[in-house]
């Protein structure tokens, strides 16, 4: 019988001892496949293997994942300080598939524990993800997400790496606090300071495809500006009917922010690098479907009978080609008196390199906005500008500087301020902004 659980202990000479140990108390309970350099104390076995790997930590996790067989795979470190009593704790809300990653928080504030927090922050600051302690040595995956990420560490970078993958991918990830340690585990200061490079690449130069997917880095940056993004949410719900379309989900920023509002959604994305990130954030979720389709390729009679009453494009339509054709498609599909929401970046003037490597055809004026709702069988309700603040950021980093994605830290900085400026532009019409906002009603 395959066990169902699966317990990977990557090891070097220095910790073999421990690792044969976990790997004889594990024997006969779970699959245990031991990867590291050096000889080990362990008889391989139906259950149990042992594979030699050179360079460390990643390159050993890469090495004995192909021979898992769990559902669900612990990854440990074998440190005295972890037991095999926390497993249960820990596997539990992956059978529960209320998360895909749980991650064990270690207790107290040794001089260990402070370098682990710090370098935890500086995880969370990359990443957006809620966890204390995102680099413990002890987590448990759905074998099929551990799979899915490509990792290319092999050091102890990879603990880093994982994380920052994981959560760029959407899978679900928490955590478990663990019993009071006997021990606190001591890495090495070359461990901290492989995780630590690791973090600054990814927060500057690299994103989790590693630079293959043009873009992405200033869609998952966005997805970071939470409190922009909720301010964006609820202008969407204040219009938004019950079922509704999402046309260009992306990795879900909006997607989130609709979904609590609505009893059925169609996240509908032309690029499956995306919609295999969609699919891992709702999953449990029935009511939201993610659909892999380009607008002009899309089903669009079998849309149509979804009974659809709401289309919601934001920062989308700029980017199809024939704007004027997506939206008679959209009347098209919509029940009577049916609206299209849509946000667009504003001013052809700021049009430059961030706009070129997300696929931008155009930037749009008041008029030029009007015109393609008004022509295309729609009735403008509302139309206004939006984000002023965000004019002479996104101008000196696009047009001046010709960066090609918005920096991770002004974002958070102006995440921050952005309630204050959602709550003054509720209070006062604006001249101008950095993008606008449209209420189209089907006529």
């Amino acid at each position: 019988m395959v066990p169902a659980l699966s317990v990977v202990l990557p090891y070097t000479p220095a910790t073999a001892a421990a690792a044969a140990r976990f790997a004889h108390a594990l024997s006969g309970q779970a699959q245990v496949v031991l990867a590291g350099e050096g000889p080990v104390d362990v008889t391989p076995g139906p259950n149990v293997h042992v594979l030699a790997a050179q360079g460390g930590k990643g390159a050993a996790i890469r090495a004995a994942l192909p021979l898992v067989t769990g559902t669900h795979t612990v990854l440990q470190d074998p440190d005295a300080a972890y037991s095999p009593d926390s497993y249960d704790a820990l596997v539990q809300p992956l059978r529960d598939d209320t998360a895909d990653g749980v991650f064990g928080r270690r207790p107290g504030m040794s001089p260990e524990m402070v370098a682990e927090r710090a370098l935890g922050g500086i995880t969370r600051f990359v990443t957006d993800v809620a966890l204390t302690d995102p680099l413990t040595g002890l987590r448990a995956f759905r074998t099929e997400a551990l799979r899915s990420i490509q990792l290319t560490s092999d050091d102890d970078a990879v603990d880093a790496e994982l994380v920052v993958k994981l959560a760029a991918q959407l899978f679900r990830l928490t955590e478990v606090a663990l019993p009071p340690l006997q021990a606190v585990p001591r890495r090495p200061a070359s461990a901290h300071l492989a995780r630590l490079r690791t973090l600054v690449r990814y927060a500057t130069v690299r994103d989790d495809a590693d630079n293959q997917h043009e873009g992405y880095s200033t869609l998952e940056r966005m997805d970071g500006a939470t409190h922009y993004n909720q301010w964006l949410g609820r202008r969407f719900r204040e219009h938004m009917g019950r079922r509704v379309l999402e046309i260009g989900a992306g990795i879900g920023t909006i997607t989130r922010e609709l979904e609590d509002g609505a009893e059925h959604l169609v996240a509908l994305e032309v690029e499956r690098f995306y919609v295999d990130r969609l699919k891992n954030m709702f999953r449990g979720k029935p009511h939201v479907r993610p659909y892999l389709s380009d607008v002009a390729l899309a089903d669009w009679e079998s849309l149509k009978a979804e009974n659809l009453d709401t289309i919601v494009l934001s920062n989308v339509l700029e980017h199809i080609p024939d704007d004027a054709s997506a939206v008679r498609r959209f009347r098209q599909i919509l029940q009577p008196d049916g609206r299209v929401l849509i946000l667009v970046p504003a001013l052809p003037q700021l049009f430059g390199a961030i706009d070129e490597a997300v696929g931008h055809y155009r930037r749009y004026t008041p008029e030029s906005l009007r015109a393609v709702l008004e022509q295309n069988g729609f009735r403008v309700d509302t139309l206004e500008w939006m984000n002023l603040v965000g004019l002479p950021g996104w101008f000196v980093n696009s047009r001046l500087l010709r960066r090609r994605a918005v920096p991770k830290l002004q974002l958070k900085l102006f995440d921050t301020m952005a309630p204050l400026f959602a709550q003054a532009e509720r209070q006062v019409k604006l001249p101008v902004g950095m993008s606008l906002f449209a209420v189209g009603r089907a006529v």
